[in-house]
């Protein structure tokens, strides 16, 4: 673990980060849209932007001994540290809901969403859409994060809108699996989150350093 990253754990971060992880277990919840657990733990991320900015924590940063894009860095494995803790705690979850729960009725009569492979790729395209838009937002100023959290809520739960409603459309049923059913379709869209998750990350990334370099703190 590199220094920069323990800074942000042990100084920067909220502690909220750290306890809306929880909010993977919304996971479990019949007849509701588990994908809001996403949103929640990013919610957590932006109270740790919120609390650092407060602190002036940016220009703290930059005035230590390091490369102005290894502060990016630092930011950009805080978040994807928590959204990887709350992506385990939503994959188990999951798991348990093909697995044990299967045939439970109480999920099985669920209008909604069902947990299933295609869930977490959609999750994960949710986390890197936070990535790309409010943490790559915050560092084109470094300081206002109001205007690209907004952006985020809007289009985050717009693709929660999406996602609740494909399987409704006529052909597009297998999105809504349970168990096993259609594992080789619902892995692979699994798989498509999580290559989302990582060109985003990646992308937004690199374009955050370079906004970060021409600014002038």
């Amino acid at each position: 673990m590199n220094p920069l990253l323990r800074k942000e754990m042990r100084l920067s971060a909220s502690i909220l980060s750290y306890l809306f992880i929880v909010f993977g277990f919304m996971t479990l919840l019949p007849g509701y849209p588990i994908l809001c657990g996403v949103f929640f733990i990013t919610l957590g991320i932006f109270q740790s932007f919120q609390s650092a900015r407060e602190a002036n924590d940016i220009v703290f940063s930059a005035l230590l001994p390091v490369a102005k894009h290894d502060v990016v860095k630092g930011k950009y494995q805080f978040s994807v540290l928590i959204e990887l803790c709350g992506m385990m705690v939503m994959a188990i979850l999951t798991l348990v809901r093909m697995t044990v729960f299967s045939g439970a009725g109480i999920y099985r009569q669920n209008a909604l969403m069902n947990a299933n492979p295609f869930f977490l790729g959609m999750a994960l395209l949710i986390f890197g859409m936070f990535n790309m838009i409010f943490v790559g937002g915050f560092f084109r100023t470094a300081y206002k994060f109001s205007r690209p959290f907004v952006t985020y809520i809007i289009v985050c739960f717009l693709l929660i809108c999406i996602a609740e409603s494909l399987h409704h459309i006529p052909g597009l049923e297998a999105l809504n699996a349970f168990g096993f059913d259609h594992i080789g379709l619902q892995l692979s869209l699994m798989l498509a989150g999580a290559l989302l998750y990582v060109l985003m990350t990646v992308l937004s990334y690199n374009k955050a350093c370079d906004d970060f370099e021409k600014i002038d703190l």
